[in-house]
């Protein structure tokens, strides 16, 4: 009877949380940031990651609340501890530039949150990897090229003219001026201007 109601109280605690990311996901859209924010904190100090991930961006990008970069980070963290998979790629991404404690240490867990990303599809984690590769202090090529075709096949048009780069270059891939071409030709009808100015030179 304790473990039926410890489920009840665990599913009434879930459905609540879900029913306040709901209500503020519509209030931000409606341009209710203030009432959006706070249905999002709620939820998040319930231990909803969705919700976490949220708050993570009021707090980034100063929506409904004071833009704070520190406590976006805290609350991207407890998101990519649930294996919330855009929050990793914004944890990643935080730590790499304003993370606490040695570069070292913020570079190794940064870069497990984007390989741990990109597995799941996150095509911005795909593509920041793919350039972090490729021009890393110790560049892995065939790495880079590995996530910037994954990254391009999500349909992000800068990857798909990087992997243009990567075969007219040779990096990571044999040189193939042909398959550059039509990389390019891939990227600019995305509306790419690098490739396009790329095809014209």
């Amino acid at each position: 009877l304790e473990e039926a109601a410890f489920q009840l109280q665990q599913i009434f605690r879930i459905d609540i949380s879900i029913a306040l990311n709901i209500l503020g996901t519509e209030s931000m859209r409606a341009g209710h940031c203030r009432v959006a924010f706070t249905c999002f904190k709620l939820a998040a100090d319930r231990g909803y990651s969705k919700a976490q991930f949220n708050v993570g961006l009021c707090y980034e990008h100063g929506r409904g609340t004071e833009k704070d970069l520190e406590k976006a980070g805290f609350y991207y963290c407890q998101a990519a501890s649930s294996h919330h998979p855009m929050a990793q790629y914004r944890y990643a991404r935080y730590l790499l530039q304003h993370g606490p404690g040695s570069p070292w240490d913020r570079h190794h867990k940064a870069v497990a949150l984007l390989e741990q990303a990109a597995g799941a599809g996150i095509t911005e984690a795909q593509a920041y990897l793919g350039v972090f590769y490729m021009r890393g202090l110790q560049p892995q090529e065939k790495r880079g090229l590995k996530y910037l075709l994954q990254a391009a096949n999500n349909g992000d048009a800068q990857s798909r003219f990087h992997v243009g780069v990567c075969y007219e270059q040779g990096l990571g891939v044999q040189r193939d001026l042909a398959e550059a071409l039509r990389h390019y030709r891939q990227s600019a009808a995305m509306g790419n201007r690098q490739a396009r100015d790329r095809l014209q030179a």
